[in-house]
């Protein structure tokens, strides 16, 4: 079975797929936000289908540690997900995300609506990185 990274935001959802060892995350896609219930719908079917068993939710802080605004969204959505999944739900701590993965984008791509259209997925392969780094 395979993990999932999610980065979450209200326009767009970043997603990532782990390999069936759980070792290495790799950018899917980038969903655009519907709405929930389709939003969800759209999720279990991805998950159905690449057999995954955990999800990895970025929970976005800011550099004191408090969780922004944002995340009370994000962890709505992913609990609503876990419940129609019945996937097991983790948070990380998404603080430092969008900053690896815009390093990594750049070493890719010299022009900046290239790498803001990656941006989502790569953040999400940075958060399931994290995690599966844990593991």
């Amino acid at each position: 079975m395979k993990a999932m990274g999610i980065d979450y935001g209200e326009a767009r959802i970043g997603i990532a797929l782990s390999d069936l060892l759980k070792m290495l995350a790799s950018p899917y896609d980038t969903y655009f936000v519907k709405h929930s219930k389709e939003d969800i719908e759209y999720f279990v079917n991805l998950i159905k289908r690449e057999n995954v068993d955990t999800l990895v939710v970025g929970l976005p802080y800011n550099t004191k540690g408090e969780e922004q605004e944002i995340a009370k969204k994000a962890r709505t959505f992913a609990n609503e997900l876990s419940a129609a999944s019945k996937c097991k739900l983790v948070f990380v701590d998404e603080r430092m995300s969008s900053v690896v993965a815009e390093d990594i984008l750049k070493q890719k791509y010299k022009d900046w609506r290239e790498r803001k259209k990656n941006l989502d997925k790569v953040s999400a392969m940075v958060i399931l990185q994290d995690y599966l780094d844990t593991l």
